[in-house]
């Protein structure tokens, strides 16, 4: 008679050695070394769009408060261009046509401001504007800063925010 045979197995433990580990993690390293500058960037360009896109609100929504309020002029602040407190109506103390963000003075990494010298009415009322938006943080969330006026131009510049002394926005950007 034959002998049957046994079928032994040998178990052998398959998984990865720290070598193979290591060169894993150091991979992954340059990869996010090389993403996070990027990611870091592209950020930064969002925060700036939305900068922008904001001074594009602020402007038409001036323009709608000076001709509903043609006895007040332009505002001489983000709060009046605010929302109404709840249950009220709108009126120039708060016109409603910007949102409680954008009224609050910061949004997407930027801080936004009327320049505080454009508010000397002429016979009681405003007739400029200018309003500043500057980063947050400028290198992370931002790196340049903007402006706007009554022209509706918007205006850049690298170096410092507009000066609110001179409130005065013309003079100091490059177009957009």
């Amino acid at each position: 008679m034959k002998k049957a045979k046994k079928h032994t197995k040998k178990h052998s433990k398959k998984g990865f050695s720290l070598i193979e580990l290591l060169i894993v993690v150091a991979i992954i390293l340059i990869i996010a070394a090389i993403a996070i500058p990027n990611l870091l960037r592209s950020r930064i360009a969002a925060n700036e769009a939305s900068a922008v896109g904001s001074l594009r609100t602020l402007n038409t929504a001036e323009v709608t408060f000076n001709t509903t309020y043609p006895s007040v002029g332009f505002a001489c602040s983000l709060t009046l261009l605010g929302p109404p407190a709840s249950g009220t109506s709108a009126s120039s103390g708060a016109a409603g046509l910007i949102d409680s963000n954008l009224a609050s003075g910061v949004k997407s990494g930027y801080s936004f401001g009327v320049l505080s010298s454009t508010c000397q009415p002429a016979n009681n009322i405003n007739t400029v504007y200018d309003v500043g938006a500057q980063p947050v943080s400028p290198g992370v969330t931002g790196q340049r800063y903007f402006c706007t006026d009554g022209s509706g131009v918007i205006q850049y510049q690298a170096a410092g925010p507009f000066s609110d002394s001179t409130g005065v926005c013309s003079t100091g950007g490059t177009p957009i």
